[in-house]
């Protein structure tokens, strides 16, 4: 028998290999009609399937066509990020006439830098415009030194090398990390300013019952000087209204500890809060926040109906108080995994959400109390000179942020099976982050785009971007009416914001990040 196995030719194995898939195919398995249909080929055609959208983006697609961003915004981002040029070159491809294209109004002699302005040391040093718990006179209120930072991504979503990377890096650009919903991990603790979220879940800050921990929270806040600000999130743009489920599988003894929860059992992250029911609740929630921890307190909202916003607005005129900040996010959100019905139709895209709920505030004459964070799409310089436009004073981005430290928009995110490592708990995948220079990648993408922001304000005029006007930017309407300002869009004027010069924003007290003196 040994004697001829052996003789037996290597392309006779082939085929013998070759005759047992085909009867697999044809006699035992039920699942795929079309191997068994027809044996071989068809696993030709599911595996062509398998690669397609790799193909498509290498080969097929051009420059303009893929989404969530196209190859060109891609490598804007990669090219900043790695202090290449990313200038181009024989005008744009864009098809500048196209539904909503973004034109900023330049004015006919830019702004002059005077002589010992701080932009003129640091090219990027925009910081935001206003003090974050200034005006409820919370006991530590906050300047975010810059108005890019990194959105909500929870330890847990993404790997620990990716936090690690993101949080040394907002330290080099003296930005902030928002923690994400999955609680305060170690890896969120590399230097950098922190904004501590939480959701439905209170990971990091939830009692036996599962509910919000005041205690927990104090003491989070009192042993974690990085603590910032506190956000509550009431609804994110991929799936606003669902909760989710961790599975127990996922659950480590490290995951476990950072989120107080059972090792190796499911975790249960409702669709509702148990520490609120209702509008007049979250108020009294926010005040006892900010009373215990002395930290500014704000919310985070993906929008959609109108009504309990403007509850929120009139009890908020009616007492004086409510959220230091406000975090508006929109539909196109997508680093958290949803359902396809969930990601493509719940919630407004960010332009038409920010528009409506800043109105909202606006007309009860409530908008210089709080701080509006964009978050949506808005890590461009173009997009974010739109977003300061309508009325938002800083901007967070989520998946610019990954493209920063690697991300290649593979789409597998809820998979487990990143291949960059960013969005995995794969061990051997992570060990090819590079966390020192993936740092420095996310904190040159910041700078970059704080420096052509800063050009783009210049070149229309003015200091600050916080001094955009709605006119000073143009959107394509549609065939008949071709071409409005902000303001002939969206039916409302921004309130300007009180400014005095990027010299006041550099001395100021409360500024984030680390002092360039």
């Amino acid at each position: 028998m040994i004697d001829f196995i052996v003789k037996i030719p290597w392309y006779g194995w082939v085929l013998l290999v070759i005759l047992i898939i085909a009867i697999r195919d044809v006699f035992f398995q039920k699942a795929h009609t079309i191997s068994h249909n027809f044996p071989l080929v068809g696993h030709i055609r599911y595996w062509l399937e398998s690669i397609g959208p790799e193909m498509r983006q290498y080969f097929v697609s051009n420059n303009r066509e893929e989404l969530p961003f196209n190859r060109i915004e891609r490598g804007w981002i990669y090219a900043s990020a790695k202090k290449e040029n990313n200038y181009e070159g024989f005008g744009t491809d864009r098809d500048i006439y196209a539904h909503q294209y973004i034109f900023v109004k330049n004015q006919m002699m830019a702004y002059e830098v005077p002589k010992n302005h701080p932009n003129l040391e640091d090219s990027s040093f925009v910081p935001c415009a206003k003090v974050i718990g200034a005006y409820n006179k919370r006991r530590k209120p906050y300047r975010p030194a810059s108005v890019i930072n990194v959105s909500a991504m929870s330890f847990g979503s993404l790997s620990a090398a990716a936090v690690s990377a993101m949080n040394k890096g907002v330290g080099l650009a003296d930005a902030y990390h928002n923690t994400g919903e999955g609680g305060l991990s170690p890896y969120h603790k590399q230097g950098g300013d922190v904004v501590f979220h939480f959701g439905t879940g209170y990971f990091g800050v939830r009692s036996d019952e599962g509910s919000l921990s005041i205690e927990k929270l104090k003491k989070l806040v009192e042993d974690n000087p990085c603590i910032k600000a506190i956000e509550i999130k009431l609804s994110q743009g991929a799936k606003p209204g669902k909760g989710g489920v961790l599975p127990g599988a996922k659950i480590t003894p490290e995951l476990a500890e950072i989120r107080g929860v059972e090792v190796g059992k499911d975790v249960l992250s409702p669709a509702t809060h148990k520490a609120f029911k209702n509008v007049p609740e979250l108020l009294q929630l926010i005040e006892k926040i900010a009373e215990e921890t002395g930290l500014p307190v704000g919310i985070k909202g993906a929008i959609g109906k109108l009504d309990q916003w403007e509850q929120l607005a009139d009890i908020m005129k009616k007492t004086g108080k409510g959220p230091d900040f406000i975090t508006v996010d929109g539909g196109e959100g997508g680093t958290g995994a949803a359902p396809p019905s969930f990601a493509d139709h719940v919630s407004l895209p960010w332009v038409y959400g920010f528009s409506s709920v800043y109105k909202v505030f606006l007309n009860r004459e409530l908008t210089d109390r709080i701080v509006f964070i964009g978050s949506g799409k808005l890590g461009f310089p173009a997009k974010a000179a739109m977003a300061f436009a309508m009325g938002a004073d800083c901007i967070n981005v989520a998946r610019e942020a990954m493209m920063s430290i690697g991300c290649i928009q593979a789409q597998v995110c809820h998979t487990n099976r990143c291949p960059t490592g960013i969005a995995t708990q794969n061990k051997w995948l992570q060990n090819g982050i590079d966390i020192p220079l993936k740092s420095e990648r996310l904190a040159q993408y910041f700078k970059s785009f704080r420096k052509e922001f800063l050009e783009i304000t210049h070149a229309a005029g003015y200091e600050h971007p916080c001094q955009f006007h709605m006119e000073d930017i143009q959107v394509n309407v549609d065939d008949i009416d071709l071409n409005r300002d902000l303001r002939s869009t969206y039916k409302y004027q921004k309130n300007p914001v009180p400014f005095n010069g990027v010299q006041e924003l550099y001395d100021c007290i409360h500024l984030g990040g680390k002092k360039i003196k």
